[in-house]
């Protein structure tokens, strides 16, 4: 992978598709424990078609350069992480594609940095009061140490608890070999562990109702893909965040989850394609 020294981390990354792409850039962010290749169907897809896909590997727990005790992870310092990316690669226009975690995000660099961003792609995702959603607020309430996170992800290590509720099991079709791997950097690494654990006391510390807010300043395209059997992320929120934004689509996906990259990425494919041609 390629990589971007910033002033708070080095992030590792992919690009797919052409240099000289005659459509904006597209930006992929994912969430927490969760990595790149969430998006990867999808990024292949659209540089077939000629789009150049940008697919950074986030602080968000999945990562393997760990990030340094001196530097304090919040989901707003995340944020701001993804804009001195965006500035290091001097992205411009661009399509920007979050989901769970890296749809609130999203929320927050387009609340504080709309500037390059030309249409925002939204799958299913935080939002509001719900950062996490129950049951990922119980959860990540009792992820706040690296002790904790490492008892967690001795558990997370048996298939079967991976892929129950309080794991992987409402987000996502069953891939072990994925999202054992997801799991394996804090297992392996207790300074990622410790990156985690500090991260997800900034999640217990916000919610995003007051960002949500401001949404309505962004007047740029958005487009809203939202897996409709999400029982965390539930079709009812996907609408609530719609409603908040004066230019946007509201794209149904029948029988997707959480993650819709995975699931139905030929959906996501076509709103990304038809967000860009609505800038």
């Amino acid at each position: 992978m390629l990589q971007v020294k910033l002033k708070r981390a080095t992030i590792e990354y992919r690009v797919l598709g052409p240099d000289d792409s005659p459509h904006p850039p597209v930006l992929f962010i994912h969430g927490i424990l969760v990595d790149h290749r969430l998006w990867m169907d999808v990024a292949e897809g659209l540089a077939r078609d000629g789009f150049r896909c940008i697919l950074p590997k986030l602080p968000l727990g999945s990562h393997t350069i760990p990030v340094d005790d001196s530097v304090e992870l919040t989901p707003g310092t995340v944020a701001e992480m993804i804009h001195d990316f965006i500035g290091a690669l001097d992205l411009r226009d661009i399509t920007l594609v979050g989901n769970n975690t890296g749809g609130a995000l999203c929320q927050l660099l387009v609340d504080a940095h709309p500037d390059r961003v030309g249409s925002l792609v939204l799958t299913n995702c935080d939002a509001f009061e719900k950062f996490p959603p129950f049951p990922f607020n119980v959860v990540f309430a009792t992820m706040r140490g690296p002790r904790s996170i490492g008892l967690l992800s001795k558990l997370l290590k048996v298939a079967a608890l991976r892929h129950s509720p309080l794991g992987y099991g409402l987000l996502v079709r069953r891939d072990d070999a994925l999202t054992a791997s997801w799991v394996e950097p804090m297992s392996t690494d207790s300074r990622i562990a410790k990156n985690l654990a500090t991260l997800l006391r900034g999640v217990g510390a916000m919610d995003l109702t007051d960002v949500a807010t401001r949404l309505p300043r962004f007047t740029k395209p958005v487009t809203i893909v939202w897996g409709m059997a999400d029982r965390a992320f539930t079709p009812v929120l996907g609408r609530r965040l719609a409603a908040l934004f004066p230019d946007a689509a509201f794209v149904e996906v029948p029988g997707a989850r959480t993650f819709v990259a995975l699931d139905d990425p030929a959906a996501v494919i076509d709103a990304i394609a038809t967000a860009g041609a609505r800038t």
